[in-house]
């Protein structure tokens, strides 16, 4: 049995997998699966995670037409949700960075300054954009000047929206459409020629597209490690409330279970977590971090919960020198630790996988 809106393999068995419908949909004159269900009836975009191939070959589609390519990422998350290779892809096509989720930084900074930081992030990266714009989608702030940013730069061209897991494309892609269309208007399956579950194309007025792309897998975020419904304990919902330690030498910060923090030497010093405010962050001394985390991961150092263990990859320590006053310590997918004074020693533990980085600190 074939989906009749995205050509995918129907099956029954996983919920959270591709061509998913429920059984007794079965008997229905048409089928269709769960996530052109809730296109048809909700106007909601699903990401589909595709395999690294699947995504480089609709990535080198897109460097081969004359499009502009709209790049979508977590303002949290930005290394973690960064792709790499986005300019060598996007060929002669010129690129938008939109940083989504700007709701959740603290409102004491400003928009600007966040502008400017993304722009040389960028840069850094390798990617030299058109343009960069804050939005946060689930709020709908900024949306209606992103949808005429977009409009303004497509310049009569087909657009393609590209990003990768958790970083709000799909609720992006559905405010665009709010915007396009009105709220009144009601969106079908028919209206998304989408090809096998790679791409979703909205219709624009002037005969060209708005094309979804699949959210991509980057392997090193922290919410491959997770289970699913932990997610919303790392993956702030509102404004972030900075956490600030005053620590001694050797001592240490557990973030759940997922992560910790070393104090190595320096002198008494303050350190400002930036953090999901659901989450829970243990204090201990340096010596007894290792039998306190052998004791109560999955207990009171959780996520992970205690059915993960087994499979929970082992943390792996990373040292840092810090080199320059305020320093971010970045721990992929999860947040950052400010260290404001040049010449800390710090460690920094991650699940095996999992990115840590040093970068000059964003608030």
């Amino acid at each position: 049995m074939i989906c009749t809106g995205c050509g995918v393999k129907i099956q029954t068995g996983d919920m959270d997998g591709l061509g998913y419908a429920p059984p007794s949909s079965l008997e229905k004159e048409v089928i269709v699966c769960q996530r052109c269900f809730r296109l048809k009836h909700y106007n909601e975009v699903q990401d589909v995670s595709l395999t690294d191939d699947d995504f480089l070959k609709i990535l080198n589609g897109i460097g081969t037409k004359d499009a502009l390519i709209v790049k979508i990422i977590d303002i949290f998350d930005f290394n973690g949700s960064w792709l790499p290779g986005i300019q060598r892809f996007a060929g002669k096509n010129p690129v938008i960075l939109i940083g989504n989720k700007a709701d959740i930084l603290p409102k004491s900074v400003k928009q600007n300054k966040v502008i400017d930081w993304m722009k040389k992030e960028a840069k850094e990266n390798g990617l030299v954009a058109k343009d960069v714009f804050l939005v946060s989608a689930s709020r709908g702030h900024n949306m209606r000047e992103a949808a005429e940013m977009i409009d303004k730069y497509r310049n009569g061209k087909d657009v393609f929206v590209v990003g990768c897991t958790n970083v709000g494309k799909s609720t992006f892609i559905n405010r665009i459409i709010k915007e396009v269309t009105g709220e009144g208007d009601v969106i079908t399956t028919s209206h998304f020629p989408g090809t096998t579950l790679d791409i979703i194309e909205i219709p624009l007025d002037d005969g060209k597209s708005l094309t979804d792309t699949p959210g991509i897998i980057n392997h090193h975020q922290m919410a491959h490690y997770i289970d699913k419904r932990d997610l919303k304990i790392i993956t702030p919902k509102k404004e972030i409330k900075p956490r600030v330690f005053q620590l001694n030498e050797q001592q240490t910060l557990f973030f759940g279970g997922l992560a910790r923090f070393d104090y190595l030497s320096g002198g008494r010093k303050s350190f400002t977590c930036y953090l999901s405010n659901e989450l829970a962050i243990h204090r201990t001394k340096l010596e007894n971090a290792d039998s306190l985390y052998e004791k109560h991961a999955g207990e009171m150092l959780t996520p992970p919960r205690p059915e993960q263990l087994g499979d929970f990859p082992e943390l792996v320590r990373h040292e840092f020198t810090i080199k320059q006053a305020k320093t971010d310590v970045v721990f992929s997918g999860l947040g950052w630790v400010t260290v404001n004074d040049p010449g800390t020693i710090i460690a920094a533990h991650v699940p095996k996988g999992v990115q840590v980085l040093l970068r000059k600190s964003l608030i």
